[in-house]
């Protein structure tokens, strides 16, 4: 009777124990959910390219001498025409003078020949000279001419190369650090120049692109209307990565493939009002290079691969998740091109639970696309 009594009591826990409790159960997970459209998607380039001035002038000296002056900070802007560089002029103010001596002694010649002819033309006329004498008379007043106009030629070289004893700037703009310095002998043969001056109010950006790369964008453009050929902004990344507040639009390609490397330069003009960019700085610039229409996107995140194979998760029926194999394309930023598989008006899940499995009912949170590609 005792094991009766001790087995109805075991049962009956037992049978308590195993009912269940409903307050018990899991919530119904939630789950990010974002409708399928069909939308434009445009695709990148991205290359990296260095940076150069409007005007990049090498200042270079044209006469031989010391330098006797410097009339400039460096590091500094200076303004077309400024006095930058002295160069002794001693030698060229003698060679000046020598000139004009020289011319001094072609125009008294001039005169005196001018002064024979005419003495000659009425002896000639009068018949107390002959034509020969004549003639003579007006080739030596040639002769006298052609000296004088030498001597004038002679005088404006010799005053040029005074002029080339003061280095001016021929640009308004910024002023490197000098090469050389007062007492420094520069010449004409020297290689080196004296200073750069760079126009920083547009920076010039130079980049490469490979020869089949040029080939895919001359497709392009003959197929591009011509108002979207002069409307493609660059955008301008710095070395930091930061994104310059000012696009950049194409100028113009070289002339020429390169034959040692096979690529072609591009060059894109940047306004650079603060002067924030400077010359040498590698760039990296980023614009569109195709659109590809009416097609399907998803975040990458919510795609899975299973070696050559992949699938998304989609909202079903009764709001419980199917597992979808699909077909993908290229990844485009944080977005995945499904070329099969999907199409506009199915649910995809944005699963961050990945222990929740197929034909689990779930809680959907609807998502627009933008916030779902900034997770």
């Amino acid at each position: 009777m005792n094991h009766k009594i001790f087995l109805g009591l075991f049962l009956g826990i037992t049978l308590a124990c195993g009912v269940p409790d409903k307050k018990a159960q899991a919530p119904i997970p939630e789950v990010s959910v974002l409708d399928v459209s069909v939308s434009d998607l445009p695709i990148y380039a991205t290359y990296v390219g260095q940076a150069y001035g409007l005007a990049d002038v090498q200042i270079r000296a044209r006469v031989q001498g010391l330098i006797t002056g410097m009339y400039f900070e460096e590091g500094t802007y200076v303004k077309s025409g400024q006095l930058l560089y002295a160069i002794d002029d001693l030698p060229y103010k003698a060679k000046v003078a020598e000139a004009e001596g020289k011319l001094a002694d072609a125009a008294t010649e001039l005169s005196r020949a001018k002064s024979d002819l005419a003495r000659v033309k009425p002896l000639v006329e009068a018949n107390a000279l002959s034509k020969r004498d004549l003639d003579a008379a007006n080739a030596a007043v040639g002769a006298a001419q052609g000296r004088v106009k030498a001597a004038n030629a002679n005088l404006d070289n010799a005053n040029i190369q005074l002029g080339f004893c003061k280095v001016t700037a021929p640009i308004s703009g910024l002023i490197g650090i000098s090469s050389l310095r007062t007492g420094d002998l520069v010449n004409t043969m020297n290689t080196q120049a004296l200073n750069v001056i760079s126009d920083l109010s547009k920076i010039r950006v130079r980049f490469p692109i490979s020869e089949n790369d040029y080939l895919h964008y001359v497709e392009k453009l003959k197929s591009a209307s011509a108002s979207n050929k002069n409307k493609v902004n660059v955008s301008i990344y710095l070395s930091d990565g930061s994104l310059y507040k000012y696009p950049g639009a194409f100028n113009l390609a070289n002339r020429e493939i390169d034959p040692t490397t096979g690529s072609l330069m591009i060059e894109v003009l940047v306004d650079n009002p603060d002067r924030e960019i400077r010359p040498g700085q590698y760039i990296k610039v980023k614009f569109p290079s195709e659109l590809m229409e009416n097609v399907i996107t998803v975040p990458q995140r919510a795609v899975t691969q299973l070696q050559n194979l992949y699938q998304v998760t989609i909202l079903g029926d009764s709001n419980k998740v199917v597992n979808k194999m699909v077909k993908t394309g290229p990844r485009i930023g944080e977005q995945w091109v499904i070329t099969e598989g999907l199409k506009p008006g199915d649910k995809v899940v944005l699963l961050g639970n990945k222990m929740i499995r197929p034909n689990t009912v779930v809680k959907p949170i609807m998502v627009v696309k933008d916030s779902a590609l900034s997770k």
